[in-house]
């Protein structure tokens, strides 16, 4: 096949994967189906699930599949498309980056529009750099720290990252961006301006989300995402080339490879036209050493070259090739930095004890240890709730958990019958359960309390059954009762007070989110009596049974109950 039908091939491959991220991308959101026919999501007749695999592109992914397994021990499902991406680089390089990678080929877009450098100076900075040594660093940390037990790997896996900052920030940005113009236009008396509006916003919806979507550090998910692609100004692909520790584990195996540069120095004229183009710094001239651990298989060298003095042959050797060129620096600060990150990252999130008590998981997460083993910090679970309620944590969890899924219940709620962001984690870190199980059991991700001060009946200032009246269990687990309060003008009065029974209560957060009092509600959850920590339950006395934090009978009450003093330790 000649070069330029290549370079061709190559961009058809391109613009059909990074269509293909897009669609995925936007229907991995709860069904229409359910939007128009509501009834539809409280029954659990039939589970709630997408029609398409949202996590292709995450099981593709060698490096989100080796981290995994590094610290989390298994194996799990579908990955089996990560290890055909490894057997595919043995033998023909780094084909991912080049053909597949969405985020690659955004930055290949990014960095052939109107460069900051041209001519000499694109020719001098496409020339190897020892920066490029970086990326090498970042793998070994991320790998050394997943065999430490705590998975970092999401925050610069380009996969992650490129859906996170699209689902999280670009999306959401355009969204509200667009729905604002459309509200404008709404209210316009010109009549078919409003229908205009109106059926921008059908059209919209679907693709940017319904109503008007805000996710905790979107701004700086976002603004980090946009100086990643500015520094393709710099140096093109500079992420690819620096930075990208999926690109880095490529190269390792690439070594392998059996497509090679052949390059012919009678016929070259010395345009340097090659290294102008090349994508990946690889060193095509002629006069230099091929280095194919960093060559992304973009072919711009041999399309672009005018006398065909270079070419891509298949050729065996029983020997490998020469390894990347990690630097001694790069791999003793890469070991250096993936053990000094799980043991500093678990300081302030209080792994070994109870974490804080507004970290509240999505339902079906695993432990807390066990869930940082695992999750990757893509932003699946949260582009996929209806309600918005899923958020990246912050600093609830301390940084081993920056980043990771958290329920913010004044921002949304976790409906009584939606079970999809199990269904879309890619790799269990939240566990795939059927509605009926969440329902039946059930899975209990927090449990809320009434704030009697700010709470109207209880505080005297006026009747309100808002929370009882939308809570979803059966039977509810916030009840009334008929009680005298004192009113502000100094009489008493009758009014229905609010009480939670946390024996039914499952955390789902849709009385935080709904209640009156707005800035800080006057019903608030807490993750205490969570399913997955034994260390998290709440004391109850439940037909005879004592359950206490991580056991089946407190030694506070034990002792209470014998007459014995109460020490300091018991009082915890």
């Amino acid at each position: 096949m000649k070069a330029k039908h290549l370079v061709w091939l190559r961009r058809i491959s391109q613009a059909f994967f990074l269509v293909l991220f897009l669609f995925l991308l936007v229907e991995t959101r709860f069904p229409d189906s359910i939007y128009l026919e509501y009834s539809l999501a409280v029954t659990t007749e039939q589970d709630i699930r997408l029609s398409y695999p949202s996590t292709f592109f995450f099981q593709l992914n060698p490096l989100i599949w080796l981290t995994s397994l590094l610290s989390g021990h298994i194996w799990i499902k579908g990955f089996f498309w990560a290890v055909g991406v490894i057997l595919l680089t043995l033998l023909l390089g780094r084909f991912f980056c080049g053909f597949v990678c969405p985020l690659g080929t955004l930055h290949h877009m990014a960095g052939r529009i109107r460069p900051a450098l041209k001519g000499k100076k694109m020719i001098e900075a496409n020339r190897k750099r020892g920066s490029q040594k970086i990326k090498y660093f970042l793998l070994l940390t991320l790998l050394i720290s997943s065999l430490m037990g705590l998975n970092f790997t999401g925050l610069l896996d380009p996969i992650s990252l490129f859906f996170r900052s699209l689902a999280l920030a670009v999306f959401p940005a355009l969204g509200n961006g667009i729905k604002a113009i459309c509200d404008v236009i709404a209210r316009s008396d010109i009549k078919p301006l409003n229908l205009l509006s109106y059926g921008a916003e059908v059209l919209v919806s679907p693709v940017f989300g319904y109503g008007y979507q805000s996710f905790k550090t979107g701004w700086f998910i976002g603004v980090l995402f946009l100086v990643i692609l500015f520094l393709n100004r710099i140096r093109p692909r500079f992420w690819c080339r620096t930075l990208c520790p999926l690109g880095a584990l490529l190269a390792i195996f690439s070594r392998f490879s059996i497509l090679g540069l052949e390059k012919n120095n009678e016929t070259c004229t010395d345009c340097k036209l090659c290294e102008r183009d090349c994508q990946g710094a690889a060193s095509p001239h002629p006069d230099q050493g091929w280095d194919h651990t960093e060559c992304l298989l973009c072919f711009n060298c041999s399309g672009g070259c005018p006398e065909n003095a270079l070419s891509f042959r298949f050729k065996w050797s029983h020997l490998p090739s020469r390894g990347p060129d990690m630097g001694r620096r790069a791999v003793l600060g890469g070991l250096m930095a993936g053990i000094s990150l799980p043991l500093l990252g678990r300081l302030d999130g209080n792994i070994h004890a109870v974490s804080d008590p507004r970290l509240i998981r999505p339902p079906g997460a695993l432990e807390e240890k066990n869930f940082l083993e695992l999750c990757q910090r893509c932003g699946l679970c949260m582009k996929v709730c209806p309600t918005n309620v899923i958020n990246p944590a912050l600093t609830e969890g301390g940084m081993a958990a920056f980043w990771t899924p958290n329920l913010i219940m004044t921002l949304g709620y976790c409906e009584y019958s939606c079970i999809l962001c199990g269904s879309v984690c890619p790799t269990g870190a939240i566990k795939e359960i059927s509605s009926k199980e969440k329902i039946e059991q059930p899975v209990r991700i927090g449990s809320a309390y009434i704030v009697r001060g700010r709470c109207l009946p209880w505080s005297g200032n006026g009747p309100c059954i808002v929370c009882e009246e939308h809570c979803p269990t059966s039977p509810k687990a916030i009840y009334l009762r008929n009680e005298v309060v004192p009113r502000s003008d100094g009489k008493e009065g009758e009014v229905l007070l609010p009480y939670v029974d946390l024996k039914r209560c499952v955390g789902c957060g849709i009385c935080e989110y709904k209640c009156p009092v707005k800035g800080r509600p006057a019903v608030l959850v807490i993750a205490a009596g969570e399913s997955r920590s034994v260390r998290n339950q709440i004391l109850l006395d439940m037909q005879g049974d004592s359950y206490a934090q991580g056991s089946l009978a407190s030694p506070r009450r034990e002792r209470v109950e014998q007459g014995k003093p109460v020490h300091r330790l018991d009082r915890r």
